[in-house]
């Protein structure tokens, strides 16, 4: 009874909180389901501008070729050219851009290829060590590494090779330092680094007559 007559005196009775709880409950929902519809048609917006997940075509200039491809666009610029352009030459051992064995040139900068999306190329140009070789002719660089037998597996010799064949263009009279430098990010598990280093040397006095 004391109960009833303190709900009384308050003005608030069982029907009319009941009745509070459900409109508050029904007012709930209505805006979640306002907030999920907002959400869901954002979502429709973004994925309206992503490519994939099916094949879309790139066109690649590699080696001073323009190639052509319809690719995954989650592929790599690894994947691509050694699965679609058949360029094998370009090695991938960890595939998280660490130890570099996939090095290629991209307007003439050293990138690990593994860490690049095809699709985020462009224009920019592409040479693999298939394309280094000029005119039936091995770069400097592939010469000395053959001549100061700087290679033993050779899985990681393609990415050095690129990475020390840009260091040359840089640099004419690098020192043993510069090349060091050159070559930190590269990983090589034969331990070829001091013979990699003398030919790199070797190649950039070759250059200068």
């Amino acid at each position: 009874m004391a109960g009833a007559r303190a709900h009384a005196a308050s003005g608030l009775s069982r029907r009319s909180f009941l009745t509070g709880a459900g409109a508050a409950t029904a007012a709930t929902a209505a805006f979640d389901a306002a907030i999920s519809s907002v959400a869901q048609a954002a979502a429709n917006a973004e994925e309206s501008q992503i490519s994939g997940p099916g094949a879309v075509a790139v066109a690649l200039r590699v080696n001073g070729i323009l190639r052509t491809a319809s690719i995954e666009p989650r592929m790599t610029l690894a994947e691509v050219l050694r699965g679609p352009l058949a360029l094998t030459g370009v090695k991938v051992a960890c595939d998280q851009g660490a130890c570099s064995a996939c090095t290629v040139l991209i307007d003439g900068t050293p990138i690990a290829s593994c860490s690049l999306l095809a699709v985020d190329v462009g224009d920019r140009s592409i040479t693999t060590i298939e394309g280094l070789a000029s005119d039936g002719k091995l770069h400097p660089v592939q010469e000395a590494f053959i001549a100061h037998d700087a290679l033993q597996c050779g899985f990681c010799t393609p990415g050095l090779v690129m990475t020390c064949a840009a260091l040359l263009e840089r640099v004419a009279h690098p020192t043993e330092a510069d090349v060091k430098a050159a070559i930190s990010g590269h990983l090589c598990r034969c331990g070829s680094y001091p013979h990699v280093v003398d030919a790199v040397l070797a190649a950039a006095q070759a250059r200068r007559g």
